[in-house]
């Protein structure tokens, strides 16, 4: 392939130490839409794996040049780079045009986040060398994959919002940083404009999406972890200023408002990480807390049972946590991969549905049946046009939750294909396409998210990063 193309490609190296300070390049900018070979073999691209469709993407014109042809109509969240959302092989990916040493740091911590099976995107590949036709040096690209069916939290408000939905994102954002910590990363940005979320059974998922400031330690202090909760607040306050001035959020107070993630992050913190003793006769409490961890999605691998000298008393720490509890066993029992609270919600109706039918039934034999008999019914039945609307797990959840209410409501048993056709008709055909918001974004939407990119890119101009 580098052979026809020109241009080189180098794999992922297995040493991930950082590169360095590099010298950033001045971006000129391009109209021709043709590169010539000369052009494209001079790329040098970084990847994991090589995808030869990068090669037909223009490199050789500035990303904010780009023709509309490769252009995804995706709504951007505030960056001080210059993003494009654009078309890649059946997939949507994002490229951001920065500085060399900055694409390859973050290209390596995202590999290493994923790793360690950390929310966030996926980094595709670091391509430099780019140029325009007439010779003149562009700025480096990172490119990571488009998370199907997230949103920035611009889009999430571009409709009116409840003040309880502002709270659930809130305390999406906080567990996807207790997450972080707990494996040694410091973020060093943490807002929510370096954030995606993706709906999770009437909740939020986050996902981390800017890691250029992001550093990865054997474990993190508490000055290291308050420091960035603090930034947390400071920029979601800054955040909720800017939502409220364009009318986008109901009165809300920003600055008491971003201290809820103090709180949040301080609940979620104590209950993983903080010793607990109780007498001996208590013994059951070993058991509540670990119940409790499960619930907020963490699984307790190892844990600490320490008596006290006069042995009246108890010491319980859980040593090794990690997150995903429900959506493990959602995977193990059946090959779906869902978001944790949807996997929690599927397995209570899996749960419900073994021990109504089949109660003697081999548990990974019944999760199978459930799948067969509730999961991919309602699949099936979503219409087309409706497909793009939501997820196929947080539709399911959906419907039974619909089934649930209707029955409530109605004093009877609702049979599952007429809870399906109710939620169709009136709940899934009504709601926005999330898929992409998606491929077919509000036009003032995209308006407001350009106007504000712009403005961003301004005033970094005024204070550009010592890095850059």
């Amino acid at each position: 392939m580098s052979e026809q193309s020109g241009a080189q490609w180098h794999d992922e190296p297995t040493d991930y130490a950082q590169v360095g300070k590099l010298p950033r390049t001045e971006a000129a900018s391009a109209n021709d839409t043709a590169p010539p070979a000369s052009v494209i073999g001079s790329l040098n691209i970084t990847a994991a794996a090589a995808d030869p469709e990068l090669l037909d993407l223009p490199w050789h014109v500035a990303l904010e040049d780009w023709p509309a042809a490769n252009l995804a109509a995706l709504p951007r969240g505030i960056s001080r780079h210059i993003v494009r959302f654009a078309h890649l092989a059946g997939s949507v990916i994002a490229i951001k045009e920065t500085s060399e040493h900055i694409a390859r740091h973050e290209y390596h911590m995202l590999r290493k986040l994923a790793r360690l099976d950390v929310p966030c995107v996926e980094p595709v590949a670091v391509i430099t060398g780019r140029s325009t036709i007439d010779g003149k040096p562009l700025n480096p690209v990172l490119v990571t994959r488009h998370l199907k069916f997230s949103m920035p939290y611009r889009a999430l408000f571009s409709q009116m919002l409840r003040r309880d939905t502002l709270t659930r994102l809130i305390d999406a954002q906080a567990l996807l940083l207790v997450r972080l910590h707990l494996i040694g990363f410091y973020w060093g940005d943490v807002s929510l404009s370096n954030t995606l979320f993706r709906r999770d059974a009437g909740a939020f998922a986050a996902y981390l999406v800017d890691a250029e400031t992001g550093e990865l330690y054997p474990d993190l202090s508490v000055g290291q972890r308050e420091y960035d909760l603090e930034i947390a607040r400071v920029n979601i306050a800054g955040e909720l200023m800017d939502l409220l001035e364009g009318g986008l959020i109901e009165e809300v107070d920003p600055v008491a408002t971003s201290e809820l993630i103090m709180d949040s992050y301080r609940r979620l913190w104590a209950e993983l990480t903080e010793k607990e003793s109780f007498e001996l006769g208590e013994r059951w409490r070993v058991g509540a807390r670990i119940r409790r961890l499960n619930e907020l999605g963490f699984d307790v691998e190892e844990y600490a049972i320490k008596t006290t000298a006069d042995g009246s008393t108890i010491q319980l720490q859980p040593k090794v946590v990690d997150a995903g509890h429900y959506q493990r066993r959602l995977l193990r029992l059946t090959g779906l991969d869902a978001q944790q609270n949807q996997a929690r919600r599927l397995l209570n109706d899996m749960d419900s549905f073994r021990a109504d039918n089949n109660p003697d039934l081999d548990e990974e034999i019944s999760a199978h049946v459930w799948v067969s008999q509730i999961f991919e019914p309602i699949v099936r039945s979503i219409p087309r046009d409706l497909a793009g609307k939501l997820e196929p797990a947080e539709v399911v959840h959906e419907v039974l939750e619909h089934r649930w209410y209707m029955s409530q409501k109605q004093d009877r048993h609702i049979p599952l294909a007429e809870a399906v056709q109710s939620y169709l008709d009136t709940v899934l055909r009504h709601r926005r396409d999330e898929a992409a918001i998606m491929l077919n974004p509000d036009t003032a939407l995209l308006k407001i998210l350009e106007v504000e990119n712009e403005e961003s890119r301004y005033d970094d101009d005024e204070y550009p990063d010592s890095d850059d």
